[in-house]
């Protein structure tokens, strides 16, 4: 694993922890350093990291507190407050 790939994992855990107590403005920051650090590095994206930050407004997610998730119709679908839509496939 790079010290790109770390400092983004640590990143992420940052920007979960802000987005958690509310403070989304430094969520949002942290999302996008990790985001640029990943484009100067050209190394990509975890999973987690892209299905759990909105690409829209930057934020990262956390389902209950600023963003919503359902199942429907084998898909998962999380919306985020800012309106913000990302589905995805499942299989049971």
């Amino acid at each position: 694993m790079s010290i790109a790939n770390e400092r983004i994992d640590i990143l992420f855990a940052h920007a979960k922890r802000a987005a958690a107590n509310g403070e989304f403005d430094r969520s949002r920051e942290y999302v996008r350093l990790a985001r640029r650090i990943a484009e100067r590095n050209r190394c990509g994206l975890s999973r987690a990291f892209r299905r759990f930050t909105c690409g829209r407004c930057d934020v990262a997610l956390r389902p209950g507190v600023n963003a919503r998730v359902r199942v429907r119709d084998g898909r998962v679908v999380i919306r985020c407050d800012c309106g913000a839509t990302q589905r995805y496939p499942y299989t049971d």
